[in-house]
């Protein structure tokens, strides 16, 4: 896989490390760092051995401490709006990936880091992360989707108080707050990843792309998730993997899934 100029991507049994690699910036999202993004996820949703997706920040200090302010300071109403836009497309394309991804944050996760966490399908931290929405103190707001999926992950009240007083919490309040599935040591954060995605790994391809599209059709007004949910389901019985699956339960043997 070709480098990007502000990523460091490895392979590892499947899974992708993506390591935004800005540490003298402490990992803050430019342009470059979302073109670069939308770029790997393209490759994420193309290549099948990638089976699963895991996003964190190079360094020990921060995950991504949000943007990088000095884009904005020449932005007309347009331009923000376009900026926002963007950031909300390649977002989207991080949270409705058909093979899991998951944020390992490693520090700060600040502003569009906060919101590149939410994207990801759910958070694993360190015991030193710290998480917000800190927009208002610049007179600005949330623009990629943090309000949207704060309020998701978190309910309405919570997600208020952080996005109009723009305070940080740490990361067993985030545990609480249920904005994050598991807080670990430093150094063990792709540990806990790996040993999630391995079970993961176990499953059959179509299932879990069709699970994903499922629960994140419980968020969309526009659709009826139990439609989809149904849909979905009987999606699954069209493939090779669904009959073997059923077949080795039956047989009381592990099944082979081959991903069709």
């Amino acid at each position: 896989m070709s480098s990007f100029q502000t990523l460091f991507t490895k392979m590892e049994d499947h899974t992708l490390i993506i390591t935004i690699n800005r540490p003298d910036k402490l990992n803050a999202l430019n342009q470059q760092v979302m073109k670069d993004l939308d770029a790997v996820m393209d490759r994420v949703y193309k290549f099948p051995e990638i089976k699963s997706v895991v996003i964190t920040g190079a360094g020990l200090k921060s995950f991504v401490a949000g943007a990088d302010v000095k884009e904005f300071e020449s932005l007309s109403k347009e331009d923000a709006t376009a900026l926002a836009k963007r950031g909300q497309d390649v977002f989207f394309k991080i949270e409705h990936s058909p093979k899991p991804v998951i944020a390992c944050v490693n520090g700060f996760a600040l502003g569009g880091g906060c919101e590149l966490a939410m994207a990801c399908h759910f958070i694993i931290a360190s015991e030193s992360a710290v998480f917000g929405q800190p927009e208002v103190n610049l007179g600005i707001m949330v623009g990629y989707g943090g309000s949207q999926r704060l309020t998701q992950r978190v309910g309405k009240g919570r997600a208020m108080e952080l996005v109009i007083t723009g305070k940080t919490i740490n990361a067993t309040q985030a545990m609480n707050y249920g904005l994050v599935n598991y807080v670990v040591p430093q150094t063990e954060l792709l540990d806990k990843a790996f040993s999630i995605l391995r079970v993961v790994h176990e499953k059959a391809p179509k299932s879990v792309a069709n699970s994903i599209k499922a629960v994140n059709a419980a968020w969309n007004e526009a659709e009826n998730g139990y439609d989809v949910e149904a849909k979905l389901f009987g999606e699954c019985f069209t493939t090779h993997d669904a009959k073997e699956g059923i077949t080795a339960f039956i047989e009381k043997r592990k099944p082979e899934f081959k991903g069709n």
